[in-house]
């Protein structure tokens, strides 16, 4: 089979998930008391993003979480991650932390290089070990772009499969995340659903995220095993409560 056809398949099996559950949701309307499974793979969508020739939302984000041994993260834990904090946080409200969450941290890259803030953000891609300062200051400097990183990922459509395997390098759900990146992946590929113009990705510094069209740098890069479809198909016939 083509890439092409197996991107079909992949859209067509995301139609059928957002079907049985009754529609994409936005991290924007959330909680952690919703029916969430233990573990998954979840799939962000582009709302101003569409496949070639079609009205269906583009994939941009595809992750999962727990594929170390002995990790105990939910999938609720993961998307808190990337959703950042609440209205109810004592400082810093609708804010975040993007030393947590690899895809805060990238949408944040995208946003200092599109604006041209560099200088405003030097402490953006260091680690909290290396920084010099007190935490509370450069939380107090990373506010701002923090909260235009939560606007922007929990307003993301957002849909997840239950794979409730064990935490390991060799779950179920780690061979669903890196294979779906990498079909999905344009980089050094034949370009299929091209990314328009506008989308934020297209200033990341990352080479990986501008020419993938993926908020992921891992696995772009990789061929993928076709096979991954047919497990995909069966974990999407197992999530059909709707959240």
């Amino acid at each position: 089979m083509s890439r092409q056809s197996d991107l079909n398949r992949f859209y067509s099996l995301m139609q059928r998930l957002e079907d049985q559950v009754g529609g994409k949701q936005k991290l924007e309307d959330c909680t952690g008391y919703m029916d969430w499974p233990s573990r998954g793979v979840y799939f962000f969508f582009a709302p101003d993003e569409t496949r070639e020739n079609t009205s269906q939302l583009r994939v941009t984000r595809v992750g999962t979480h727990a594929v170390s041994q002995g990790s105990s993260t939910s999938l609720w834990d993961r998307l808190k991650q990337h959703y950042g904090t609440g209205s109810r946080s004592q400082n810093h409200p609708h804010g975040g932390n993007h030393r947590g969450s690899v895809y805060r941290k990238r949408v944040g890259e995208a946003i200092i290089h599109r604006d041209d803030v560099q200088d405003q953000y030097p402490s953006w891609n260091q680690r909290w070990s290396s920084i010099d300062r007190e935490r509370d200051t450069v939380r107090d400097e990373e506010y701002s772009l923090e909260k235009k990183v939560s606007s922007f990922i929990r307003r993301k459509p957002l849909l997840w499969i239950r794979v409730d395997d064990e935490p390991s390098k060799n779950s179920e759900r780690g061979f669903i995340e890196r294979n779906t990146i990498a079909l999905l992946s344009n980089y050094e590929k034949e370009t299929l659903d091209p990314r328009s113009s506008t989308w934020l990705g297209k200033h990341s510094p990352k080479q990986e995220i501008r020419e993938s069209g993926l908020w992921n740098v891992n696995h772009v890069e990789e061929n993928y095993d076709s096979e991954f479809l047919d497990l995909l198909e069966e974990k999407v016939a197992q999530t059909t409560t709707e959240p």
